[in-house]
């Protein structure tokens, strides 16, 4: 006969103990860490201190803020260039009479982004305003109906420009960047090696090089008579760049989705279409937030190269005010106010993509 296993059982609670003391460290290496570190973040101060002085002399102690060109010679910044010169930086050589309708075109653009922030607002009506906003947009721009006055895409510059191509190449070249990625990773040999032709020819040649094909050896293709406007052959050379690369990051995230939830999906009866389009696509393109986020901010920052095959954005219209003869060409000022718009755009952009990256993420964690 076997003598039962005794069981203890405790009664009284377990006294709590008190939390490990944290490592103290010394304030200086807490702020600095090691001694490398203090080395270089001391030259760097010293390098901001030195600075610092001579920036301000420039900025604002010797700054120009009203005025000529004849008051910007020999002084510091020339700020009253800016002052002066802002319609033309921003809008280009559009008819200053006119440049009502740029703005128009900012402001509708700017607002539907605000608009399409909070994920509520990602609906069918949203997509339907985008699309009437941009097709607004261009007729706002081009005129030539509705009493508008006719302006050539020619004299069209600065930020409209800007954001435009990039809405444009960028919704455009999505629904592209899908097929894509989709086909690279489809079973049938024809559309996997065609997807992966098109990606890659398009990923290995300069966005530069596409620009010049578009601009100059396009029209030599086209027969007599047919021509097509510079804008849409630039916007169609940074569409498939945006396709090309927008689709190699979601096949990275489509090879993250498990095999098994397309099994269940087709289990559940659903289509390889409503497969895709419910259940995979928007998990795919969770997992790829930030290096999606990185496209989109290439794509605001290419625009600056249709400057090589004359078209007007803000990087140009800038260079373009700065060749009026009666101001000492103020190229930091301009610069830095182009480098302002840009960081806005981009900095927003990143922020934005951070705080989805955290709310998308929130369903995953354990």
């Amino acid at each position: 006969m076997t003598q039962p296993t005794p069981v203890f059982v405790r009664t009284a609670p377990t006294p709590a103990r008190a939390a490990p003391l944290a490592e103290r460290r010394p304030l200086w290496r807490l702020l600095f860490g090691d001694m490398v570190s203090a080395a270089m973040t001391l030259v760097g101060l010293l390098g901001l201190a030195w600075m610092l002085p001579h920036l301000l002399s420039w900025a604002v102690i010797n700054g120009v803020w009203t005025g000529g060109g004849d008051e910007c010679r020999q002084a510091g910044a020339c700020w009253a260039f800016l002052g002066q010169k802002y319609p033309q930086i921003l809008f280009g050589i559009y008819p200053p009479a006119e440049q009502w309708r740029p703005i128009a075109v900012c402001a509708l653009i700017l607002g539907l982004g605000l608009w399409s922030l909070p994920p509520r607002n990602w609906t069918k009506l949203t997509l339907g305003l985008w699309g009437g906003g941009m097709l607004g947009s261009l007729i706002l721009m081009g005129g030539g109906v509705l009493g508008l006055k006719s302006v050539p895409t020619s004299a069209w510059g600065g930020l409209p420009v800007t954001l435009l191509l990039t809405v444009w190449s960028l919704g455009l070249g999505f629904p592209l960047a899908v097929l894509l990625a989709l086909g690279r990773r489809a079973s049938l040999p024809v559309p996997r090696y065609l997807s992966i032709g098109i990606i890659e020819l398009i990923r290995g040649l300069p966005l530069l090089s596409l620009l010049f094909i578009a601009s100059i050896l396009l029209p030599i293709m086209l027969p007599d008579g047919v021509s097509i406007d510079k804008l849409a052959r630039a916007l169609a050379a940074m569409t498939l760049v945006s396709a090309a690369y927008i689709a190699e990051v979601l096949r990275g995230g489509l090879q993250a989705i498990p095999k098994g939830q397309m099994e269940a999906a087709a289990a559940l009866g659903l289509s390889w279409a409503q497969t895709t389009r419910l259940i995979v696509l928007p998990q795919a393109i969770a997992k790829v937030i930030p290096p999606l986020t990185s496209t989109v901010i290439v794509m605001v920052k290419n625009t600056s190269l249709v400057l090589v095959v004359g078209l007007f954005d803000l990087l140009s219209a800038g260079r373009a005010a700065l060749a009026d003869p009666e101001w000492p060409a103020p190229f930091a000022e301009t610069y830095l106010l182009i480098a302002m718009i840009y960081f806005i755009l981009c900095f927003s952009i990143s922020r934005y993509a951070r705080w989805l990256e955290t709310r998308t993420s929130k369903g995953n964690r354990r």
